[in-house]
């Protein structure tokens, strides 16, 4: 029963036997990785900023550029975010 009872044996090219992907529980930790991603990186820009507008480094009106590389080993998978974070 439940999510674990779903996956299923699905016959796969030339005969061979793999296990099907669970939806719901791939949906599932998808999203707490980027839970953990968002949470994570929000602490470290703002710590990072304000460290600099301690520092003088930045005087607070500033718009910043931000970049995220996202990979994912055993995928072919490289895909950049860019945005902008401005600070008033």
């Amino acid at each position: 029963t439940g999510a674990r009872a779903r996956e299923q044996l699905s016959s796969g090219p030339v005969g061979t036997r793999e296990k099907a992907m669970n939806e719901d529980v791939f949906n599932m930790e998808v999203r707490k990785f980027l839970k953990k991603v968002g949470v994570t990186s929000q602490r470290e820009i703002e710590t990072a900023v304000r460290e600099a507008l301690a520092a003088g480094k930045l005087a607070g009106g500033e718009t910043l550029k931000a970049k995220v590389h996202l990979t994912v080993e055993g995928l072919d998978l490289a895909h950049d975010i860019d945005g902008d974070i401005s600070l008033s």
